[in-house]
């Protein structure tokens, strides 16, 4: 008997209730990673209509797409201790509760105070998914890493896409306001709970507890590999948050209309999901992922030295090639977190310790971005800052695509 035959031995196909509950776990994983992004690009496209609904200053309006950045830094470390105590299921099953309940109390019609109440709420629900996610892919499809990181991810820039394009229509063109294009991501929220539930059930498969006794134990925030996967996972969000901030304003002042750096930023969101899915399967069958930090790391240079061409008709090149970049990237280092651990508990340490750091790292980028181009009165030092970080993408990508693990490499 050969080793395929062995393995399909146990298949789920061969157990109907296995089946069933392997299928409403896929199912309700994706259901999670739709409303990962939504909550959160949703708003960026109607800020100024709130800000000016709510009378409130740019800073102030501002701070609502940077709030959840934050909430994302001060959770994410926490998050693994709380699986280990409570289990994964559970904390997942929470943060959806958490995430209907912030998406429910942002849409009520009583002011600001609601309103950064509800954005506070979402951050630290989609906290708790940003780093179990990762670590349930770890766990419970050990042979399908590359494919299921590769679903979670397109998910998840997927409604983050649709969220960011059907935002504004939905507010003008029908009866429910700002208020109501942001609370229907509610729906979707509520739904991922009732999908979720039936996995409170599963009560064997292996807790994050177990599996900590039998790794090697010690700070993981000493690990040279978890640092550079850290550091990958800070400069990658930094220049997502940035571009999505910031690319619309550069366009509008070479010459084009508003309606037109809008559709700009939503190509470049688009042109990501390709390769939010191909990237991790190719990673997953790849030694090390050297060739792709190469690749991604070309990309973002070409993208943003198109932009100092003030050329606007070879703009949608350049959203399309950064949108390329930008999934690739973001993909890849989902992909580490598993690629880079040998156990579910590892992974959920070094999620929680990448994007705390990371999501603080690129919390400020948009401000130090926005503070450059009103001291120099220009977009061309923004614009270095942003070569610079793609150059750091290879610093760091090329030691973190090393075929190793983090506990080899303190």
């Amino acid at each position: 008997m050969n080793a395929s035959s062995k393995l399909e031995l146990h298949l789920p196909r061969e157990n109907p209730s296995a089946r069933t509950q392997s299928g409403l776990l896929i199912l309700g994983f994706i259901f999670i990673a739709l409303n990962m992004r939504a909550p959160l690009t949703s708003v960026g496209p109607l800020i100024g209509t709130i800000r000016d609904d709510l009378g409130m200053s740019n800073t102030l309006a501002g701070s609502i797409t940077t709030i959840p950045l934050l909430a994302f830094a001060l959770l994410s470390p926490f998050t693994p201790m709380f699986a280990r105590r409570l289990g994964m299921e559970r904390v997942l099953l929470y943060a959806l509760i958490l995430l209907v309940l912030g998406t429910a109390l942002r849409s009520v019609d009583s002011g600001i105070s609601t309103l950064f109440g509800g954005t506070i709420l979402i951050g630290l629900a989609i906290a708790l998914c940003n780093v179990l996610l990762p670590s349930l892919i770890k766990r419970d499809f050990p042979l399908k890493i590359g494919l299921m990181t590769g679903i979670y991810s397109l998910s998840m820039n997927l409604s983050g896409a649709i969220a960011t394009g059907i935002s504004v229509p939905l507010s003008n063109y029908t009866q429910i306001g700002w208020k109501g294009a942001l609370g229907c991501w509610g729906i979707l929220a509520l739904l991922a709970t009732f999908i979720w539930l039936p996995q409170l059930r599963s009560l064997n498969k292996p807790s994050l507890a177990a599996a900590a006794a039998s790794i090697p134990q010690g700070s993981i925030w000493r690990s040279s590999l978890a640092w550079k996967v850290t550091l990958l996972m800070g400069t990658q969000s930094l220049i997502f948050y940035v571009t999505l901030t910031w690319l619309p304003e550069i366009l509008v002042s070479r010459g084009m209309s508003a309606s037109s750096a809008g559709w700009m930023l939503s190509c470049l969101q688009f042109a990501q999901l390709p390769c939010t899915f191909i990237v991790p399967i190719l990673a997953a069958r790849m030694k090390n992922q050297q060739p792709l930090v190469g690749i991604i790391t070309l990309l973002y240079l070409i993208g943003f030295g198109g932009l100092f061409i003030q050329n606007t008709a070879l703009v949608p090149i350049w959203a399309i090639i950064l949108g390329i970049a930008g999934g690739s990237s973001f993909s890849l280092v989902m992909m580490f977190f598993s690629l880079r651990t040998r156990q579910a508990h590892e992974a959920a340490r070094l999620s929680g310790m990448a994007q705390s750091f990371g999501y603080l790292f690129a919390a400020f980028g948009p401000i130090v971005f926005g503070m450059l181009h009103d001291t120099m009165g220009s977009w061309t030092l923004p614009l270095c800052m942003l070569i610079t970080a793609s150059l750091l993408i290879s610093v760091f990508g090329l030691g973190a695509a090393k075929n190793q693990y983090i506990w080899n490499s303190h």
